[in-house]
């Protein structure tokens, strides 16, 4: 493709900016969705384990990642926390995880009474599997690993780490849906794996989760403890209640929208796929910012597209893309998430105690600090993060790669 000549002006100067049109919307319900809601609506059942849109999409989306179990539930943090309860560690465990991540990933980590070890990154921005192998203690209980903005973690590596030291695996799939990494599934790597279905992921329910496993025990545990431990014997009779657990039971509402989602998620992936590989063909060249990594061997679903800004401020950087037509932010969380939480940072966590992270039950004091992480804090200093969806068409993302190259040749450099 012939680029266009760059406009003499940025528009935060004043000069026209280059994409004067909103780019599509995402739309990711249609009919399917509404004729499956209202189904479940008319069936006068919403209470997913008396209904069937629950249990047919746990049946659904096993068979999509071929495995032999899932589990529904009511958000990807959930998703995380049934792993993490299915596993069952003990208070004072740790579970090693990557630092650049939303609050989803930590809480249940918390919540089931263990320490958060952050291992560093790697040039993907997933975590470095060599760091995770340097964090582990007796103390471990479990590998988190988190597949950022569409693109697969050194999961092989980590599945090894894990073999060797004897720990279980979970995969964190909130970003990542329906990948392939090197011939094999994102989320079959590992013992456990969970998803996410909040609005804005590649398949959604508006929220919700599912975790996914072939270990028949673990999968029994899942079950249980999105339910309160409740054992649920035929004709209910005397409750029974076999462990603490929350409630994270899905509603039939979401179970008949996702079941119209299973069918679309692998054809979002393939079409967001070809989009992003087209913007990072077309500011490959571009002096001062590096395109989207991907970790070789892997797909990329670009659930975000986060370029690197090696020779401006990224606010800046940010700022002046936006004014261009193109929505920008500047550091996707703006720091790694040990110094977003005040749950982490100032130990403030139940009440007036500082559970789990306070030492009880033979656990280790981490001091979650500036400096933790030294690569994932370079990095979100260096990172800008630009949107796209299913719906862009290739003359959308010349557009946006037209105004990524305004800016880099436009906006001032610091002296």
């Amino acid at each position: 493709m012939t680029q266009p000549s760059i406009p003499a002006k940025l528009a935060l100067e004043g000069g026209s900016p280059f994409r004067t049109t909103p780019f599509p919307k995402r739309t990711p319900f249609g009919d399917e969705e509404i004729a499956l809601v209202t189904e479940a609506i008319r069936s006068q059942n919403l209470f997913g384990p008396s209904g069937d849109k629950v249990a047919a999409l746990e049946h659904k989306f096993a068979a999509l990642y071929g495995v032999k179990y899932a589990t529904a539930s009511t958000s990807g943090t959930a998703a995380i926390h049934v792993a993490i309860g299915a596993l069952n560690p003990n208070p004072g465990d740790e579970i090693i995880t990557g630092p650049i991540t939303d609050a989803g990933s930590i809480i249940p980590i918390l919540y089931q009474g263990c320490i958060p070890i952050f291992a560093d990154i790697d040039e993907t921005y997933n975590i470095d599997p060599a760091d995770v192998e340097r964090k582990i203690t007796d103390r471990t209980a479990a590998i988190l690993a988190i597949h950022l903005f569409g693109n697969a973690c050194k999961i092989d590596e980590l599945a090894e780490i894990a073999r060797r030291h004897n720990l279980p695996l979970i995969e964190d799939c909130s970003q990542t849906h329906a990948i392939q990494y090197k011939g094999r599934t994102i989320g079959t790597w590992g013992d456990i794996a969970a998803f996410s279905f909040q609005q804005s992921k590649h398949m959604t329910t508006g929220d919700g989760g599912m975790t996914i496993t072939n270990h028949e025990k673990l999968a029994e545990r899942m079950a249980l403890f999105c339910d309160k431990g409740w054992t649920r014997k035929p004709g209910y009779g005397a409750r029974s209640y076999a462990f603490l657990a929350p409630n994270y039971r899905m509603t039939e509402l979401q179970g008949a929208v996702g079941l119209a989602q299973v069918n679309k998620v692998r054809g979002v992936i393939e079409k967001r796929m070809a989009l992003g590989h087209y913007l990072s063909a077309l500011i490959g060249e571009v002096e001062g910012i590096t395109p989207m990594p991907m970790t070789p061997g892997s797909e990329h679903g670009y659930w975000l597209y986060a370029l690197r800004v090696d020779d401006w401020p990224i606010q800046p950087f940010a700022e002046a893309l936006s004014k261009e037509g193109v929505g920008a932010g500047a550091g996707y969380t703006g720091d790694p998430i040990y110094l977003c939480m005040d749950a982490l940072m100032g130990k403030k966590t139940f009440g007036n105690s500082s559970y789990p992270l306070d030492g009880s039950h033979g656990g280790r004091q981490i001091e979650y600090t500036k400096g933790l992480c030294p690569r994932a804090e370079e990095a979100l200093q260096q990172m800008v993060t630009i949107g796209l969806n299913e719906n862009y068409s290739p003359r959308d993302i010349e557009d946006m790669a037209g105004a990524i190259r305004k800016v880099a040749e436009l906006l001032p450099k610091p002296q």
